[in-house]
């Protein structure tokens, strides 16, 4: 390689076939397992991979704001601590999964969707939340989580 040659990019190194001396870089080896699914450090390597988990994340936003709905308001102490710390895990989750702020933005927006549709309620009275403190602390608290989440730095990757 030429000092006033800039290295080539990584996907093409690693599909060229020059002359040059070291180890082969075309069969099965820790190259070949990096381009399927995930990448060497964990994280989603495709992007369709990662929309399919900003899809699952959505899903799993709105079923963990109805559950969260219909637990703080059962055990209101120790539903609500119940219900939020489900939250967090699940955006910080988001977060880890994706490797993304948008992979809490998806589960979030499950989250908030499902809490605002229960938060309605049906033209005859009947509802999901009764108006107290403990609702606005789940909704308040959520987003609060859920801003946190997103607002971390991100860990920098490991390298071997």
């Amino acid at each position: 390689m030429s000092p006033s040659r800039p290295n080539p990019p990584r996907r093409e190194r690693a599909s060229s076939g020059s002359g040059a001396p070291g180890p082969s870089r075309s069969g099965s080896g820790a190259s070949g397992s990096s381009r399927s699914g995930s990448g060497s450090d964990g994280f989603p390597a495709s992007r369709n991979v990662r929309y399919v988990w900003y899809a699952l994340l959505l899903v799993l936003g709105a079923l963990v704001g109805a559950a969260g709905s219909l637990v703080q308001a059962a055990w209101l102490p120790a539903g609500l601590l119940l219900a939020l710390l489900a939250t967090a895990g699940l955006f910080y989750g988001g977060l880890r999964a994706t490797g993304t702020q948008v992979g809490v933005a998806a589960a979030g927006g499950g989250w908030l969707l499902a809490v605002v549709l229960l938060s309605f309620g049906r033209p005859e009275g009947d509802g999901v939340f009764g108006g107290g403190v403990g609702e606005l602390l789940f909704l308040f608290g959520g987003m609060g989580v859920a801003v946190m989440c997103a607002t971390l730095s991100r860990l920098p990757r490991p390298t071997r």
